[in-house]
């Protein structure tokens, strides 16, 4: 097996895994992740996570032109801006995952840090959260609005819509988006209960020794 059809099934392996675990669902989500040779490997638009086909993936080539397989996810620009901005992306996740997006449609909400420091494992595979506003889905204006982050955060979250996630390669960005929906579960679980969250030290300490991108 090449190493391009080892990612094709890596993708949809994980991708099936996100949708059994009601992570997303229906035909919600996009998951790309960069091949060996620089192009793309992208689900297709309107395609199901727990229903990837490995040889219907759509194929993108180092120039960013699409060459092959179903036609790509309207959410192409989203993708492109994180891989355009920080060049260690090897694979962004989109989610419509439910506690992150019941979280960020909290009046509340903090936009510049999404998630509150409730465990070190977010703050690890994440940094901080930028919240972004409400868009329409699949409008440009969303890669516009990480294209202004300047590569700053890996991940961010839309508002009233789903988490963004980058990550070094398929399975980081993966975990690192389950994380996200985990915190935001504890955080709404522990609403109103005033949770002992981390602190300055802890939070400090965290990102000098896993060298986290934090106060940016």
């Amino acid at each position: 097996m090449t190493e391009e059809a080892r990612l094709r099934e890596q993708i949809c392996l994980l991708a099936r895994s996100m949708f059994d675990r009601g992570l997303t669902g229906g035909s919600t989500g996009n998951i790309s992740a960069r091949t060996g040779d620089g192009g793309l490997l992208v689900s297709p638009t309107g395609s199901c996570f727990g229903r990837l086909d490995p040889a219907r993936l759509s194929r993108f080539d180092t120039s960013g032109n699409f060459v092959e397989g179903d036609k790509p996810t309207k959410e192409m620009p989203l993708h492109s801006a994180f891989y355009d901005t920080r060049s260690q992306t090897g694979a962004v996740v989109h989610l419509h995952s439910c506690h992150s997006v019941a979280l960020s449609m909290l009046p509340d909400a903090d936009e510049d840090s999404f998630l509150p420091p409730l465990t070190p494992y977010a703050i690890m595979q994440l940094g901080r959260v930028k919240l972004l506003p409400i868009f329409r889905p699949g409008d440009p204006a969303m890669g516009e609005a990480v294209r202004g982050l300047a590569g700053r955060r890996s991940a961010v979250m839309l508002a009233n819509h789903g988490p963004v996630v980058a990550g070094k390669d398929v399975a980081a960005a993966c975990y690192a988006i389950e994380e996200l929906e985990a915190t935001a579960r504890l955080a709404l679980l522990t609403r109103g209960l005033d949770p002992r969250m981390l602190d300055a030290g802890h939070i400090r300490d965290i990102v000098t020794i896993f060298d986290i991108e934090w106060d940016v």
